[in-house]
């Protein structure tokens, strides 16, 4: 059988396993508006994706995965509790590793429930891990929300935790604002210069760039009321790293979080949280004692996760990437609820990789 009938099969099969535990299957479009995407996630998910232009419709995006899709498709119908599961190709640019496919298929299960959270997040867990038994796999484990949490609970400003919080998923960039924010970092000589330039808008340069003077006389502003901010104190930071360095199997994570959380209350109804879903996931038979849970897990995945997270990996296979995916994303759904919001978690699995994994292919 070819190797594209195979995924297909595998895929088809996946996709049955979901349906039989409720879900209800739907298609989406694989040419996706870009303009959405983009405001969801930024310009930088241009760089990850394939954008195309189309005289009538404007930019299109080759679908990069189905949940933003499916979460537009359930908002716009109401925002009542539901479950769906899709199959289909998704594409992704690679220019980082050619090795790795640019297009391949995902199969999905998606639940969006308000009734209790950390039940749909062990169910979704349980479902996934179900659809992957036979295959030498290892599971971890994250929680977006808890560093979320932490951010939202620093002593700075809001203009600094708003920037902390859009650079939760890209760990360098946040290192780099932690760093400039605490002053431990010097303030780059460019910025200096301009900071002590009184009327800097007033030499005659040319305006260079997209942005108005009025939106370059706004940076400068917000440049100026950052330097003049208190740093962030060393207790915060190193109550931060601390949070970032918990790696540890779930009952002894929560541990940590729980000691942490005594210095740092901000994060209390999130550890709760934590525990309520490793009791849940319990509930349903999953071996929590030996499930790595890590606070930075997730943390260069898809933005729009802000909860429970994970993925199964092949431990003898570092070149593959992860064999199944997934998170909680409440906040997507606010923002393409106009106005309604449910709480909503999902997972997929790529077959192709399961068949990689077995020889199959």
């Amino acid at each position: 059988m070819p190797r594209k009938a195979k995924i297909r099969a595998r895929a088809a099969g996946l996709k049955a396993m979901f349906e039989a535990e409720g879900a209800r299957s739907v298609e989406t479009n694989v040419l996706q508006p870009a303009d959405l995407l983009l405001d969801l996630y930024g310009e930088d998910i241009r760089g990850r994706a394939y954008v195309t232009s189309d005289t009538l419709l404007g930019e299109q995006m080759l679908r990069p995965d189905f949940t933003v899709p499916v979460v537009q498709m359930h908002m716009e119908h109401g925002a009542e509790p539901a479950r769906y599961t899709y199959a289909g190709q998704v594409f992704r640019r690679q220019e980082d590793d050619i090795d790795r496919d640019n297009e391949y298929t995902q199969v999905g299960y998606e639940v969006f429930e308000r009734d209790n959270p950390a039940a749909a997040d062990a169910e979704v867990f349980d479902v996934i891990r179900k659809a992957l038994r036979g295959a030498e796999l290892k599971a971890s484990t994250g929680d977006i929300g808890v560093l979320m949490a932490a951010v939202q609970g620093l002593e700075t400003t809001e203009r600094r935790k708003a920037a902390l919080m859009r650079h939760v998923w890209r760990p360098r960039r946040f290192r780099a604002l932690m760093d400039r924010f605490s002053g431990r970092s010097p303030v780059p000589a460019t910025r200096k210069a301009l900071l002590e330039n009184p009327a800097p808008m007033e030499n005659d340069f040319p305006q260079i760039g997209l942005r108005s003077a009025s939106e370059i006389e706004a940076r400068i502003g917000w440049l100026r009321e950052d330097a003049e901010a208190a740093p962030l104190s060393s207790g915060q930071v190193e109550l931060i790293e601390a949070l970032l360095n918990v790696r540890e199997t779930m009952p002894f994570a929560l541990e940590q979080l729980r000691d942490i959380a005594v210095d740092m209350p901000a994060i209390t109804e999130a550890v709760f949280r934590l525990k309520d879903r490793i009791d849940a996931l319990a509930a349903r038979g999953v071996d929590v004692d030996n499930l790595d849970f890590e606070t930075s897990y997730g943390r260069t995945s898809m933005e729009y996760y802000d909860g429970f997270v994970f993925g199964f990996h092949a431990p003898g296979r570092p070149d593959l990437p992860p064999v199944a995916t997934g998170g909680r994303y409440d906040a997507l759904t606010r923002a393409l609820g106009q106005g309604r919001e449910i709480p909503a978690v999902g997972g997929v699995i790529r077959p192709g990789l399961l068949l990689e994994l077995e020889g199959a292919l």
